[in-house]
């Protein structure tokens, strides 16, 4: 990586301005954080396994005709991905009961749900990315029905991938986080799939 244009500084990522204009490159950094970066630790090869596991992802969902942003893998802790209009969502995915879904309706942990759940989320570290409804996405110009639907569908489609994916390697998959944009008119999936966000 020589020169390009930082475009963005995440908490587990920087994005900067590939050669291609419709290219961006994501760069895994070795920061982990916690409480929505309140709390940063720097872990050595965190970025290079999360860029690792987050590839194998991509490659599994490609092959089984998910559009995703990716364009390929550049070096260990690098990707090529195609520059979207990301929708500032966190769409969450939960198949098991655990975390803040036991806390909030009292409910056992670790039981299997007769189907997954969809939370939305609206991305935003200042407000510590807080629920969003359905309603709310559509009536703040976040993205239309129809636009919903598609991710929805996505999501769903991606977690039924998933699930056997994961099970092959002894993992239950409890929950996680999806993130999706717009390119040349059509949802895909962005950002990245590793242990940052499931």
């Amino acid at each position: 990586m020589t020169n390009e244009k930082l475009l963005y500084e995440g908490k587990a990522k920087n994005v900067y301005q590939a050669e291609n204009e419709d290219e961006v490159l994501m760069v895994y950094k070795d920061q982990a954080t916690a409480f929505n970066g309140k709390k940063k630790e720097i872990l050595p090869g965190k970025g290079v396994l999360n860029c690792q596991i987050s590839m194998l992802v991509f490659d599994y969902l490609i092959k089984n005709g998910i559009k995703t942003h990716l364009v390929k893998n550049l070096s260990d802790h690098e990707q090529l991905v195609k520059k979207t209009d990301v929708f500032p969502l966190e769409v969450v995915l939960r198949n098991i009961t655990s975390g803040s879904l036991v806390r909030k309706f009292q409910i056992e942990e670790g039981q299997k749900l007769s189907t997954p759940i969809i939370e939305f989320y609206y991305k935003s570290d200042a407000l510590d990315d807080p629920f969003i409804n359905e309603s709310q996405i559509h009536a703040l110009g976040i993205a239309d029905k129809k636009e919903v639907e598609v991710i929805k569908e996505q999501a769903l489609e991606i977690n039924q991938l998933l699930i056997p994916f994961f099970a092959k390697a002894d993992f239950d998959l409890v929950d996680f986080k999806l993130e999706f944009g717009k390119y040349n008119g059509q949802i895909i999936l962005v950002d990245e799939f590793s242990p940052d966000n499931c």
